[in-house]
C-alpha cells in the first residue's frame, strides 16, 4: 500500500510537511503488514502516518483511511539523503 498526500506525492519517512499550517515531519509511514516495528498500526488501523511537530511531545497518528480528510497536511520537501 502506498500512502499519498492530496497533491499526489508518496508520503515517506522524514518528509518535511506543513500540518495545520505549522512545520512538521513524517516520523514514520505504516503501510507494510510485514514490518515487525510497524505492523501493529497496519493491523489495528489499516496503516497510516505519524506526524511530529517540533517541540511537541505528542505526535499525531493519521490512519490511512482518514488521510483524504486532512487537507491541512501539505508536502513541503523530502528529507535529505545521508
Amino acid at each position: 500500500m502506498i500512502l499519498k498526500y492530496q497533491s499526489g506525492e508518496e508520503i515517506r519517512k522524514g518528509d518535511r510537511v506543513l500540518f495545520h499550517r505549522a512545520p512538521a515531519e513524517i516520523e514514520f509511514v505504516a503501510s507494510d503488514p510485514n514490518d515487525p516495528e510497524l505492523s501493529w498500526y497496519v493491523k489495528e488501523s489499516g496503516g497510516g502516518v505519524m506526524i511530529r511537530k517540533p517541540h511537541d511531545p505528542n505526535p499525531t497518528f493519521i490512519p490511512a483511511s482518514q488521510l483524504g480528510d486532512y487537507e491541512d497536511l501539505e508536502f513541503v520537501s523530502r528529507a535529505e539523503s545521508k
